[in-house]
């Protein structure tokens, strides 16, 4: 799994959170970070240790080196220690990581790291579910384009701690080709799927090409230029079975379209490669974590 900490785009994200809850935009406080009550109430040199743990529910811990980050980057001498691996499941008030050092810097990075921990381990957790219900399968679970503007790194390693797979990043990285594609290309025949893979193709040759499809029919226009994924959309189970014979060998499958956990299963069964989820990055209930002293 990769390290989130490696991406600059993580970083700045992460200064950017910082400034929404320490700055002041129009300069009223003349400092650069600023938590007034910690300054006001707490002693400059106090010192102590705070744990964050899940109060109500155990769940899939996703951003605790996010969270490491985010605090060292309030004040680089607060040592931390992470208890549970990310990836790993936090049970109710297990402590997840450890922070000790000053007592106004934890408090000033406390919420901006807890914001991120509890929609990781959120998705994390909702992930791993689905990646549950499907492995006798061996089907993939795949996360969306569906995220949160300005935080889709941490989303999607989020998905990669719960279990399941990163579909394309961004709109760079993978041809897909959609309905609304389809309507505005001008081909020859826009309900030619093959011609358009194929001008695809020759736009960006080293790109994986994948098209959506809404019936066998155009699966199986589409096959015609072996496109690398088909994605069957908003599809029955039977629908979805017809589809998988005739990709055999051909292209692999990706299943969409507002696919429940109790319908996971079922999905999966029909022979799919990989099922696509929205709901992973923009639906997951946030993760009750909390932070509490140790060593008060």
């Amino acid at each position: 799994m990769k390290d989130i900490m490696r991406s600059a785009m993580a970083m700045r994200a992460i200064r950017t959170a910082l400034d929404e809850d320490l700055s002041d935009a129009d300069g009223f406080s003349g400092r650069k970070w600023l938590d007034a009550t910690s300054a006001a109430l707490v002693p400059s040199g106090r010192t102590a240790e705070a744990v964050i743990y899940t109060k109500d529910e155990e769940c899939v811990v996703s951003g605790a080196t996010v969270a490491k980050a985010v605090f060292k980057t309030v004040d680089p001498r607060i040592r931390a220690r992470i208890s549970v691996t990310e990836g790993g499941i936090a049970k109710r008030g297990e402590p997840i990581a450890v922070f000790g050092g000053s007592v106004r810097a934890i408090l000033a990075a406390e919420r901006t790291a807890l914001n991120f921990m509890q929609r990781m381990c959120a998705t994390a957790t909702l992930t791993r579910k689905f990646v549950n219900a499907v492995k006798r399968y061996g089907t993939m679970i795949l996360d969306t384009r569906k995220t949160t503007p300005g935080l889709r790194a941490f989303e999607k390693y989020a998905v990669l701690c719960g279990g399941g797979t990163n579909h394309r990043m961004g709109l760079y990285d993978r041809i897909l080709i959609k309905d609304n594609h389809r309507r505005l290309w001008c081909g020859d025949d826009p309900d030619r799927l093959d011609k358009a893979v194929e001008a695809a193709r020759k736009a960006f040759p080293k790109l994986a090409v994948e098209v959506e499809v809404e019936s066998l029919e155009e699966c199986e226009c589409a096959l015609r230029a072996r496109p690398e994924w088909i994605m069957l959309d908003n599809m029955s189970e039977d629908e979805m079975k017809r589809c998988v014979r005739v990709c055999k060998n051909i292209s692999k499958t990706e299943a969409s379209g507002g696919i429940t956990l109790d319908r996971a299963k079922a999905v999966a069964a029909t022979g799919v490669t990989a099922i696509s989820l929205g709901c992973l990055t923009h639906s997951a209930p946030a993760v009750d974590l909390t932070l509490e002293w140790r060593t008060p």
